[in-house]
């Protein structure tokens, strides 16, 4: 199942002008494949919202695995190509534009979600976790190495609780025109966590 779903996702259209305060980057078809399955297999994958959706990949990976997914993310541009995207792969997916704290649910969800890392902007990702325990019963959500206790005292504020931390290592594409190589080796964490 894992295999397959990456190979759909290899197929999806990337950012076109990415937007380096936006921190945007595609999640690597491999992960988000990995992550989409465990939280199918863990019985997770009912009602997905995806903050910052970016061009789509987790929003449409949940998709293609039965969820009702919806994406949300503050930049049209990348909207329009999710949208393109979720079509191409002939999924029914919502793409809503909307600054992450104006994003209002009105039933509890699980978020999948990609958060920038907050290499530009110093907790960058704060407003998109701290959204997602106000919304959601289960977040998977991808951090940058070493995040941990940031995480644990997060979930402890706000009645939830680390059940999983898996760590990668995911090839970063160069994206920007800074970027020297065609790609680099980045550490990631993902965490499942769970309202108590």
């Amino acid at each position: 199942m894992k295999k397959e779903l990456a190979i759909i996702l290899e197929k999806l259209e990337g950012f076109r002008n990415p937007k380096i305060e936006l921190e945007q980057y595609v999640t690597p078809p491999s992960l988000a494949s990995e992550i989409v399955v465990t939280a199918k297999l863990m019985g997770d994958l009912n009602f997905v919202v995806d903050l910052g959706c970016g061009t789509g990949i987790l929003t449409i990976a949940s998709a293609l695995l039965d969820a009702k997914a919806v994406g949300f993310d503050v930049d049209m541009e990348a909207l329009k190509i999710a949208r393109k995207n979720a079509e191409k792969v002939g999924i029914q997916a919502d793409f809503v534009l909307s600054r992450v704290e104006d994003v209002t649910i009105k039933r509890r969800c699980t978020v999948i979600m990609n958060p920038p890392f907050g290499i530009q902007r110093r907790h960058a990702d704060r407003p998109f976790l701290f959204k997602a325990m106000e919304i959601a019963n289960v977040i998977y959500t991808i951090h940058s190495a070493g995040s941990e206790r940031f995480i644990k005292r997060a979930c402890a504020e706000r009645g939830f609780e680390i059940t999983h931390l898996w760590r990668y290592k995911i090839p970063l594409k160069r994206t920007y025109s800074f970027h020297e190589k065609e790609f680099k080796w980045i550490a990631v964490e993902v965490y499942r966590l769970r309202r108590l």
